[in-house]
């Protein structure tokens, strides 16, 4: 089967074939391409989604991937990631090996296709050129067989009228003559055309056209083999990539099958163990003793007797409180959490001291407003939930992280020591490097100068010696928390955070409720605020070491501003006090009258203005 001998008078419609054939291989093309765009887009999509829920560098979130599930789940995203990639893989294969290499393919068909029917027009047209000298050379024979003809037929006429001259017959003659002679030149002519014309005509459908038509076959087909081989890669492409895909998948499956419940389930336990013994019982009160109420241990107020058992100017006073100085814990005590009631009544000036208080008196009672303070929302059930409260809130948290429940505190140690260990060894290799390079410069002057390395060696070596004081110190403190130092002190036994049970009894409460009298008042003795006085007095000393924050600028009151709920301060319109810590974005900004009287104000209630120069102040425009 050939085009040449099947189709050799169908020159137009293999023009238009061939035409088709290139189209499609172009939308052969742009699919490949499509595709690669595809597989491009769903890599980026896949790398985004991954990166979206990767954990964020030095955030709670990152600590959370300690357990065995969300190391599974970030072991999933690590494989998406080379899922990713395997897609990438897909569309730089195709893009290389299909659609470059086609493109080219394309480009040179055409230039195939292009010259193969130009010959073939050429030949056409060489034919059409031989058909056009073939005609004209029969139409002159023709035409001079007719005149000879009619010449012809004239002399005769001629010869016969006895009318005519002799002279006139002979011009007859010589003109009939001429007339055949010049239809014996046509037709020579013709034949000598016609032949041609017929040997071209077979060289041209025999030769010149078959030719040419099983070129044009053969680059069809090549143009098919080629399209089917692109598809085979095609194939192959995605076949590659899937033993590396079917890796992640199997990672994917292996990262689900290594999580261990009960291994998270330590963790939790790790991460949120305080080391507290659980709380004793509570003793039983005794009130049938007339004018003799016994407290338990748990209460603020008690009696002499009580005061003798609760030793707060022993060891274990700096156990119960929150780090408050006087002045804060006073004003939290006597502030409550709500806009208080209408002015009460003031007491009589004339009442005696130690007497007790009318059952009409208005006065609220400090053992009261202490029981409110201790039960309002958020309600915190003991002083040292309390002092990791306050102390978080004002962001001050210690170096020691004596905030912290035992077992978190030494995690924490352990973990700061662990860290100063490495960047200690880290500033060995530093040092260490220096002074091989030290060497060398005193062995070659000519690549540096020793004297040069001098300073940074110094710089090592004092750092070195600051990290080793800061890790024995912190080491000291594990030790003290782990139980490793023979004695503690006073200041450490603050720091730790622990109570001492065997010498003290237990306090497992903050507040109780007081019993009522008969009419609703409540009734205390005067023994209870002078108590409260002498055990600020108690506290004092102990938080005299804290550091109060330093002021980081102004501000002017706008308005005046009753502070009358927990933490607030009153303030005057026109009047000019310090900031210690900037809004937050709640709405509030503490702020400082004297050295131990602050307290939040709403911020709208001021005009601030921040030192540039104060350590986490911002710039307000």
């Amino acid at each position: 089967m050939s085009w040449g001998t099947e189709l050799w008078d169908q020159f137009d419609n293999l023009e238009k074939h061939t035409q088709w054939g290139i189209d499609i291989l172009e939308k052969y093309i742009k699919f490949v391409k499509e595709r690669t765009e595809i597989e491009l887009s769903y890599a980026k999509q896949l790398r985004n989604l991954s990166k979206k829920y990767q954990p964020k560098k030095n955030s709670k979130e990152e600590e959370e991937y300690k357990y065995t599930a969300c190391k599974a789940f970030l072991s999933t995203l690590n494989e998406m990631n080379d899922y990713a990639g395997q897609h990438e893989v897909i569309s730089e294969n195709m893009t290389s090996q299909i659609t470059v290499d086609l493109m080219r393919y394309v480009q040179e068909l055409k230039q195939e296709r292009k010259s193969n029917f130009h010959d073939g027009r050429k030949a056409q047209q060489h034919i059409e050129t031989c058909w056009k000298q073939l005609e004209s050379s029969k139409r002159r024979f023709e035409r001079d067989c007719k005149e000879a003809d009619r010449a012809q037929q004239y002399f005769e006429k001629m010869d016969a009228d006895i009318n005519v001259t002799k002279a006139d017959v002979e011009k007859a003659r010589q003109q009939a003559q001429l007339r055949h002679q010049l239809a014996e030149d046509s037709k020579a002519d013709y034949s000598s055309i016609l032949q041609r014309f017929n040997q071209e005509q077979w060289e041209y459908y025999h030769t010149h056209i078959p030719t040419i038509f099983q070129k044009i076959q053969e680059m069809e087909e090549r143009r098919i083999v080629r399209i089917g081989e692109s598809m085979k890669t095609y194939a192959e492409v995605d076949r590659q990539v899937i033993p590396i895909i079917g890796k992640c998948l199997d990672g994917i499956v292996k990262a689900a099958e290594s999580i261990d419940q009960k291994n998270d389930s330590q963790l939790v336990v790790e991460a949120y163990k305080s080391g507290f013994e659980p709380p004793g019982d509570i003793e039983f009160e005794d009130y049938t003793q007339p004018m003799k109420r016994t407290v338990s241990e748990n209460s603020l107020s008690s009696s002499k007797e009580g005061k003798a058992e609760l030793k707060f100017g022993g060891k274990s006073r700096g156990k119960l409180w929150p780090f408050i100085k006087k002045n804060k814990l006073m004003s939290l005590l006597t502030s409550p959490h709500q806009p208080p009631p209408p002015p009460p009544a003031s007491a009589s000036p004339s009442a005696v001291p130690n007497g007790p208080q009318s059952p009409k008196q208005q006065k609220e009672p400090l053992s009261h407003r202490f029981n409110e303070f201790m039960t309002s929302k958020p309600k915190i059930h003991c002083f040292r939930s309390l002092k990791r409260g306050l102390s978080l809130k004002l962001g001050a948290t210690p170096e020691d992280f004596s905030n912290l429940p035992p077992e978190q505190r030494r995690k924490k140690l352990q973990q700061k020591v662990d860290d100063l260990n490495k960047e200690i060894q880290k500033e060995m290799d530093q040092r260490d490097a220096i002074t091989k390079m030290k060497d060398v410069y005193l062995k070659n002057p000519q690549m540096g100068d020793p004297a040069s390395l001098d300073h940074k060696l110094a710089e090592a070596t004092q750092n070195i010696e600051k990290l080793r004081l800061e890790t024995q110190k912190f080491e000291a403190w594990l030790a003290e928390v782990e139980g490793r130092l023979p004695a503690r002190s006073e200041q450490a036994r603050r720091q730790s955070g622990m109570y001492d049970g065997q010498t003290h009894p237990t306090v497992t409460n903050c507040a109780q409720d007081r019993e009522s009298s008969p009419d609703g008042s409540y009734t205390e003795e005067q023994s209870q605020e002078s108590e409260l006085k002498v055990l600020a007095t108690d506290f004092d000393d102990e938080f005299d070491d804290e550091e109060p924050l330093p002021a980081i600028g102004t501000c002017k009151a706008l308005y005046t501003f009753e502070g009358q709920n927990e933490g607030t301060i009153s303030v005057v319109e026109g009047e000019t006090l310090s900031v210690i810590e900037e809004d937050k974005g709640d709405g509030w900004t503490r702020i400082r009258r004297s050295e131990d009287e602050e307290g939040y104000v709403p911020t709208s209630y001021v005009e601030v203005y921040l030192d540039k120069n104060a350590k986490g102040a911002k710039t307000y425009i």
